[in-house]
C-alpha cells in the first residue's frame, strides 16, 4: 500500500481507497467495501475525476486526528506538520518515507531541502483529503 493510501486507510478506515492523484477515490465508509468501485455505469459522465467530485461519505478528519494526538501522549502538531501527521497516524515519518511520499504525490522539487518538500506534502495531503471527502478545519489551508 503506498504512504498516501495509509493516510487514507489511517483517517478514512480500513477499506478506503484513493489515489494519490486523488482523483479515485470512492470509498470512505468502513463498510462500503462492495459499493466503492466506480465502473463508469453509475453516472453519465464516467471521466476518472468524477467519483471525487461525488464523494460516497464526508469523514470529519480532525477529531480522527485529535484523538490520534490524544493517543499519543506528546504534543503533535498535526495541522502544520506532516512529520506529526505521519506519526499520530503510526505511519513511517522518516526522511526517505517522506520523500517517497513526495514521488507519489508528484513533488518537482528538491527532496534535499527537506523544509520545502515537508510543506509542500501537507498542503498536498491536506488538498487530497479534501479532494476525497475529508471534511478540514477552516484553519487548514489547502
Amino acid at each position: 500500500m503506498s504512504i498516501f493510501g495509509k493516510i487514507m486507510s489511517a483517517i478514512f478506515g480500513g477499506s478506503a481507497s484513493a489515489t494519490p492523484a486523488g482523483g479515485a477515490a470512492t470509498s470512505s465508509a468502513p463498510a462500503a467495501g462492495s459499493a466503492a468501485p466506480a465502473a463508469g455505469s453509475s453516472s453519465g459522465s464516467a471521466s476518472s475525476s468524477a467519483p471525487a467530485a461525488a464523494p460516497v461519505q464526508t469523514v470529519d478528519v480532525a477529531p480522527i486526528l485529535d484523538a490520534a494526538v490524544a493517543a499519543k501522549k506528546e504534543k503533535l502538531e498535526w495541522r502544520t506538520s506532516i512529520v506529526d501527521l505521519m506519526k499520530a497516524l503510526d505511519i513511517d515519518s522518516s526522511l526517505s518515507a517522506r520523500k517517497e511520499l513526495a514521488h507519489e504525490l508528484g513533488y518537482a522539487g528538491d527532496t534535499n531541502d527537506s523544509a520545502s518538500m515537508n510543506i509542500w506534502l501537507h498542503k498536498q495531503v491536506m488538498a487530497k483529503l479534501a479532494a476525497n471527502g475529508g471534511k478540514l478545519p477552516a484553519d487548514i489551508k489547502h
